[in-house]
């Protein structure tokens, strides 16, 4: 890990100057500097590697080692600067190079064998043209000429980045370049000119609603936490983030660990609390290491502890570490977590508003929530109702996946068209596929098909379709992906994730998966009365499901039902193949596969017949083989060592 700068800034000279100064321009000296600490300028040459853990998984970590092996073995003065991800996370490992002048350019993939070839060619003002994703536009500096701007990307052009605008650009281990972007003046000027009740009413005209999914007003929920007679209250941050392919707070705390950080202080002090946990689950490792250095870091500054600034302020900031259970994202199941019991859902109400950590009156937001609120108090309530539409304001950062050109994380208005973001940013299906659906929500999501993508991506819009938003993640599903199985997928995780605690969770998502099991296998006989089973569990899935969401204790057990509601009300008719034809016309459900050889492509050649773990293909050798339907498992092995294409799938 490298943390050298080239810009020394002294703590007392930010602190005075900077955090102490509540006028709206800092003196020209001062201004210069932080720009100089930002490296909006810079004197020497800068790499930046984006270490975030998709970055990592990508091989950032041997790509770092190589820039520093680089500029040893040539004797080279510049700066190396690790950052979180930039959102583009399919073109991974991101390797970024400033020189003094010009504008920095960002280059993708970069292993490190790669590595080499483009600092030699930055190094001597050549731009590796095969590798570039693009420079990042700034009115001082020289544009490099033919390289495409940031901005103006597919994957960017329709993003306003607020939540994300220092992604990939700071470094996530300084509090000095946090400092030098605005960071911790909305939490100095807050806790010293406004009182408990006019936070809560600033955030509450925002119209800032929850972005863990539910949508509640926020300064309406801490507005109930702060009026309840009570000697200790508790401001909890869940980050445990425990959806299948949500990963976008576990990046944002990489990313802009002291973001966060300063939206969960002044939210304790709207509240009226001195002491504040945030939830994150062991596995997220990386993100640990630097929210442990951004809280060490603000308390080094004097931004946490006894009487804050003289203000009377006190705070103080726990990082807590949960064991990873999906079922300890549910508000009370994290609060009984934190309180050392098993992560439990408890009945509702009381509210953990009213009721929570310990018995007091607890406000539990997510990473998302907490970390626009330092952007409403520099800008105004006004200003983040502005963006999105009128039901909801503000931005929605999405984890886009699944079958797209452009992976990774993006942040656009509320309320921007699904159909927009999917062929937009998303950058539309590789290979000219056809789109199928579009599973939103995770696993307590559910579908929306080519016939309703055109609706606008809000909370009321997506209620309307049956959708619940959850954490933001967007799996889209071309004609290769089966639905079933998605569904399947996902029922498959919520099943062995349910706590156990009621029965109509426990029992009825693993019946719910047993039907699903039973209508993506072949059966044992081909006789009627196996089919009416198959089509009767089918049948009783959408009353399992109704009652599922009625009877179960937590939020998790009620919306389990919710991606089998979705597939049953647009893709009937892919059950009724499941269950009549006994096909699966993806070719996704192997066991519903079956495979045949053609005779005049076979040249015997034998190599199919031992890799066959059933025994279930027979012939002899320079002869066509044959394969029996009855022994044959749709495992696909044949298909794949197949030399001459003669294995076909019925």
């Amino acid at each position: 890990m490298s943390l050298k700068t080239h810009i020394p800034v002294e703590k007392e000279y930010l602190v005075n100057n900077v955090l102490l100064n509540e006028s709206a321009d800092l003196p020209a000296d001062v201004d210069k500097l932080l720009k100089l600490v930002c490296r909006e300028k810079v004197k020497y040459p800068v790499i930046f590697i984006g270490t975030g853990s998709c970055g990592l998984i990508s091989g950032a970590g041997e790509t770092l080692f190589e820039i520093n092996k680089y500029l040893s073995d040539r004797n080279l003065k510049a700066d190396v600067v690790e950052t979180g991800c930039a959102g583009y996370c399919s073109m991974e490992p991101v390797v970024g190079v400033q020189l003094p002048g010009k504008t920095r350019v960002s280059f993708k993939n970069i292993t490190s064998e790669k590595l080499a070839f483009i600092l030699d060619g930055m190094f001597n003002s050549i731009i590796p043209e095969e590798h570039v994703l693009g420079q990042y536009k700034s009115p001082s500096l020289e544009l490099w000429k033919d390289v495409p701007i940031i901005s103006e990307l597919s994957f960017f052009s329709m993003q306003y980045r607020n939540l994300m605008k220092n992604w990939g650009r700071i470094s996530p281990f300084s509090i000095e370049e946090y400092i030098a972007t605005g960071g911790y003046r909305s939490y100095l000027k807050t806790i010293s000119n406004y009182t408990h009740e006019e936070v809560c009413d600033i955030v509450e005209k925002s119209g800032l609603q929850g972005r863990g999914g539910g949508g509640f007003l926020t300064g309406k929920k801490w507005k109930v936490a702060h009026t309840v007679m009570a000697d200790q209250r508790y401001l909890v941050c869940n980050a445990d983030e425990s959806d299948p392919g949500g990963f976008a707070n576990r990046a944002m705390i990489e990313s802009d660990p002291h973001r966060l950080l300063e939206g969960v202080i002044i939210a304790a002090y709207a509240i009226g609390t001195s002491k504040a946990y945030i939830y994150i689950r062991n596995d997220y490792r990386n993100a640990i290491e630097r929210l442990e250095k951004a809280v060490d870091s603000a308390r080094d500054y004097g931004l946490l502890g006894h009487d804050v600034y003289g203000s009377g302020f006190n705070i103080d900031v726990i990082i807590r570490k949960g064991p990873g259970a999906f079922v300890c994202g549910e508000e009370t199941a994290m609060i009984s977590s934190i309180e050392g019991k098993r992560g439990m859902p408890r009945p509702k109400p009381p509210y953990p508003a009213v009721s929570g950590l310990f018995g007091k009156p607890t406000v539990v937001n997510n990473v998302e929530t907490l970390s626009n609120i330092p952007a409403i108090f520099e800008n105004g309530p006004d200003w983040f109702m502005s963006l999105g539409n009128e039901t909801s304001p503000g931005t929605k950062m999405l984890v886009l996946s699944g079958r797209l050109n452009n992976q990774g994380i993006i942040e656009v208005p509320l309320g921007t068209r699904v159909k927009d973001i999917i062929f937009g940013a998303g950058g539309g299906i590789p290979g000219k596929k056809r789109f199928r659906a579009v599973q939103v929500g995770g696993p307590s999501g559910g579908f929306l098909t080519g016939d309703n993508i055109d609706i606008p991506y809000d909370f009321d819009s997506l209620a309307s379709e049956g959708v619940y938003m959850g954490s933001g993640g967007m799996v889209v599903l071309d004609q290769d992906c089966c639905i079933i199985d998605t569904v399947k997928y996902f029922m498959d995780f919520i099943q062995k994730e349910s706590c156990g605690k009621c029965i109509p969770c426990r029992e009825g998502t693993r019946r719910m998966l047993e039907v699903y099991e039973n209508i993506t296998k072949r059966p044992l006989d081909e006789n009627g009365h196996t089919t009416l089973e198959r089509f009767k569990g089918v049948m009783q899935l959408e009353s399992l499901a109704s009652v599922i969401k009625d009877t179960s204790l937590c939020g998790l057990g009620q919306k389990a039902p919710n991606s089998v509601i979705s597939s049953l009300k647009y893709f009937r008719s892919e059950y009724e193949e499941h269950i009549f034809d006994r096909k699966c016309s993806a070719g996704v459900c192997k066991e519903l596969r079956l495979f045949y050889i053609d005779v005049e492509k076979c040249t015997g050649c034998t190599a199919c017949a031992p890799k066959c773990p059933e025994s279930a293909i027979i012939g002899t050798k320079h002869h066509p083989f044959f394969i029996v339907e009855e022994k044959c498992t749709g495992c696909g092995i044949c298909y794949d060592v197949c030399k001459f294409s003669a294995v076909l799938v019925k």
